[in-house]
C-alpha cells in the first residue's frame, strides 16, 4: 500500500490519475454546444425574416406577418387548422429586446446542457419544453398570440437544474435554482408576459430531464434510441395537449357544425 493524500491505496490505484472537469457559468465552452449555437441563429434567421417581411421593432409588430401566420393562438389551431402554429410560435420574437433577452438565456443553459447530456437528448429537451409551452399558453391565455422561445428556455432551466443535482453540482444547481425563481417573479409582475407559457415549458423541461435521469440509472445497452423514444412520446403528449388545450378554449358558438 501506498500512502497518499486521500488514505492509502494500493499501487495500481495511485498511479491513476482521473481528470477533472469543473462546470460553471464562467465555463462555457468546454464542450460542444452544436445545436444550441445552431437554434439561436435559426431564431435570429426567422426575426431577420420577419423585419425584411415589414415587421417593426417592437411590441408583436416585431415579427411582421409572420407573427400574424405563425404565433400560438386557439382560434388559428382550432378553427382554421393551423396545428403547426404550436412549433413555430416557439421560433417567433416580439422585438429585438424579447429576441435577445431569449438567446442570452439559450446561450449560457445550453452551453451548460448540451455537452452533459448530449445534443440528440438537448434537442429532445428543448422540443419536449417548447411544446409544453405552447400547451400551457393555450390553456392559460387562448385568445392570445403567443410567440416567443420563452417556454423552451424555462424547460432548460429546469433540466439545467435537475441534471446539476443529479451529478452532483451543488453549486452549479444552486445558480440555476435562483436564476429559475428570479424569472418566475419576472414572469408574475411583468404584464403581457405569457404565464402559462413560462410554466408550461417548465413542467415540459423538468419532466423531460428526469426521463433522461431515469435512464441514466439503469445500465443497458443502445440507451440512447429508447431515451430518444421516451422523449419524442412526451413530445407527442405535448402537442395531443396543445389540441386539446386549443379545443378547449375555443368557445362553443365558434366550433363549425360537426367539427369537433
Amino acid at each position: 500500500m501506498i500512502s497518499t493524500p486521500v488514505g492509502m491505496r494500493c499501487p495500481e490505484c495511485a498511479r491513476e490519475r482521473t481528470q477533472v472537469r469543473p462546470v460553471s457559468f464562467s465555463g462555457l465552452g468546454s464542450g460542444a454546444a452544436t445545436a444550441t449555437y445552431a437554434l439561436i441563429g435559426l431564431n435570429a434567421i426567422v426575426f431577420v425574416a420577419g423585419l425584411l417581411g415589414g415587421g417593426g421593432a417592437g411590441s408583436l409588430d416585431g415579427g411582421g406577418s409572420l407573427i400574424d401566420d405563425g404565433g400560438v393562438n386557439a382560434f388559428a389551431i382550432e378553427i382554421q387548422g393551423e396545428w403547426w402554429r404550436i412549433v413555430t410560435g416557439g421560433f417567433l420574437h416580439a422585438g429585438p429586446l424579447h429576441l435577445l433577452l431569449n438567446m442570452v438565456a439559450l446561450f449560457f443553459l445550453g452551453s451548460l446542457l448540451e455537452p452533459a447530456v448530449g445534443t440528440a437528448r438537448f434537442l429532445g429537451i428543448y422540443f419536449v419544453s417548447l411544446l409544453a409551452g405552447s400547451c400551457g399558453a393555450l390553456l392559460l391565455d387562448p385568445n392570445a398570440l403567443t410567440v416567443g422561445a420563452s417556454g423552451a428556455v424555462f424547460g432548460l432551466m429546469s433540466a439545467g437544474f435537475i441534471m446539476a443535482r443529479r451529478r452532483g453540482m451543488e453549486d452549479l444547481a444552486s445558480q440555476i435554482g435562483l436564476y429559475v425563481v428570479l424569472n418566475l417573479v419576472f414572469t408574475f409582475s411583468v404584464p403581457n408576459i405569457s404565464v402559462g407559457g413560462h410554466i408550461g415549458g417548465l413542467i415540459g423541461g423538468a419532466v423531460a430531464a428526469l426521463v433522461v435521469v431515469w435512464f441514466e440509472h439503469r445500465r443497458m445497452s443502445r440507451r440512447l434510441p429508447v431515451e430518444l423514444a421516451a422523449l419524442a412520446l412526451l413530445a407527442a403528449l405535448a402537442v395531443a395537449g396543445c389540441l386539446a388545450a386549443a379545443d378547449a378554449g375555443i368557445p362553443d358558438a365558434l366550433v363549425p357544425l360537426g367539427g369537433t
